[in-house]
């Protein structure tokens, strides 16, 4: 049985998000992240590293955090407690912010204005986005929006309802961690391995559930057995275990193709095309952004249903 007040939490976190979006001024992930690269830059001097130090500096980082949220909790009056997880869950969860990315890449796209394009997806995606033509951005981008959809909305939704705010706390900074130290390079192959494979065993059943969501919310349009049928076939190619169902089933359910090989700053990298349809494109990109948001009010109905049981 899921409690009335979490669940009034997260509905109250994703108004807010709608409403405001993240804070442009302050927000804690970014200082977050700044103290990260201070620690890193300090224990993983050297390459190639050492996996030691990497998982040491994600309990450094992240376990304080994640207590004082508990101990804040088990304080707190009942009515601070509420307001407290509503305003955390607000600062952790970014679906506006993707939404807003999203547009500002799809904006120039539609307008034919590709160098705007490829200066507003590098925001949001490592690719080198400067070889990139107007279907790159149009992918690179709609990509993003799927599988950041998992990680920044879907997964600490998920660790919320689990585990309260805490949970919602652990999931986020470790993906951060993963989205700094997380790269396969001389540098981080072996500092990051720890946070990437935390990321990963936090991110598993909310990525399947994501790639879910997506396939139903695609049914609206009869595209649920193409998404399904994409996340089957399509995924074990990636190399993400995660990334992989979210984007093939993202993919299926929009009706478009994304994927396949794309330039980084360390060489071309081919990768398997996901989903079917036509090639992506500014409008792919405003339908991904539509594709989350309904798959959140799914959600939130699953969540109301379960606390009225």
């Amino acid at each position: 049985m899921l409690s009335v007040s979490l669940i009034s939490a997260a509905v109250a976190a994703i108004v807010l998000d709608f409403l405001l979006g993240e804070p442009r001024r302050w927000h804690p992930l970014v200082g977050f992240g700044r103290l990260a690269g201070w620690l890193e830059q300090r224990w993983n001097a050297a390459a190639p590293g050492s996996v030691f130090k990497g998982a040491g500096a994600v309990l450094v980082l992240v376990l304080p955090v994640v207590l004082l949220a508990v101990l804040m909790l088990s304080t707190l009056p009942g009515w601070a407690c509420w307001l407290l997880q509503v305003v955390g869950l607000w600062l952790v969860m970014g679906a506006r912010s993707l939404a807003d990315h999203g547009r500002a890449v799809a904006a120039p796209l539609r307008a034919q204005n590709v160098p705007e394009a490829r200066e507003q997806v590098a925001r949001i995606v490592s690719r080198d986005t400067q070889a990139l033509d107007a279907n790159g951005v149009a992918r690179a981008a709609t990509e993003s929006v799927l599988e950041n959809g998992a990680d920044a909305v879907f997964a600490s939704l998920f660790w919320f309802v689990v585990a309260g705010l805490p949970g919602a706390i652990l999931h986020r900074l470790v993906n951060t961690l993963d989205a700094m130290w997380g790269y396969r390079t001389a540098r981080f192959e072996r500092f990051g391995k720890a946070a990437a494979r935390l990321d990963d065993g936090l991110a598993w059943l909310p990525s399947r559930l994501t790639a879910l969501s997506y396939a139903l919310v695609g049914g609206l349009h009869g595209r649920f057995w193409t998404a399904l049928r994409c996340w089957r076939q399509q995924a074990k190619g990636c190399d993400s275990p995660n990334a992989g169902p979210v984007m093939a089933a993202g993919a299926g359910a929009l009706g478009v193709q994304v994927g396949g090989g794309a330039p980084y700053h360390g060489g071309w990298k081919n990768k398997p095309l996901l989903g079917e349809g036509r090639p992506a494109d500014a409008d792919s990109i405003d339908a991904a952004i539509v594709l989350v948001w309904r798959s959140v009010l799914l959600w939130l109905l699953v969540f109301i249903a379960g606390a009225l049981v």
